[in-house]
């Protein structure tokens, strides 16, 4: 297994990725998340490469100067509790540490009880704040 950092010939590979595990919504356009990720500053999308060059994992980071942010974080349902959602989280602990940012977050639906559980064995605490977001596209979401 490799752990990288994802290129533009990877997107369609990543994004098959996300919809086969769940994470894609109507109102969000995945692949243009992940342009904008790897041509971004200050974020990338990093992910792991199978034996075979296959994309079965990835981690979506970036930061705002403060707060670093992880979205999309996505490991293949084959290799699930094998260590693999761990690995790609600490590679983004450590891409946000190299760019001297002191905090990481990310946001998970309260519905998506197994994927809590999964950072609070991270060490991830529950924040004490309200996510507040409006849409500027025009899209739809709930």
């Amino acid at each position: 297994m490799e752990l990288i950092e994802l290129t533009a010939g990877d997107c369609a590979d990543a994004v098959a990725l996300w919809d086969k595990v769940g994470l894609t919504r109507p109102w969000n356009d995945p692949v243009a998340d992940f342009t904008r990720a790897i041509n971004g500053p200050s974020s990338t999308v990093l992910g792991l490469r199978d034996d075979d060059g296959a994309v079965v994992g990835t981690a979506m980071v970036g930061h705002d100067g403060h707060r670093g942010w992880v979205y999309y974080l996505a490991v293949a349902p084959r290799l699930r509790s094998a260590g693999w959602g761990r690995a790609l989280m600490e590679a983004c602990e450590h891409w946000v540490v190299a760019q001297g940012v002191p905090k990481i977050q990310l946001m998970v639906r309260t519905s998506n009880e197994s994927v809590l559980g999964f950072y609070d064995a991270l060490g991830y605490e529950r924040q004490d704040t309200v996510v507040l977001g409006r849409r500027l596209d025009g899209a739809v979401s709930s």
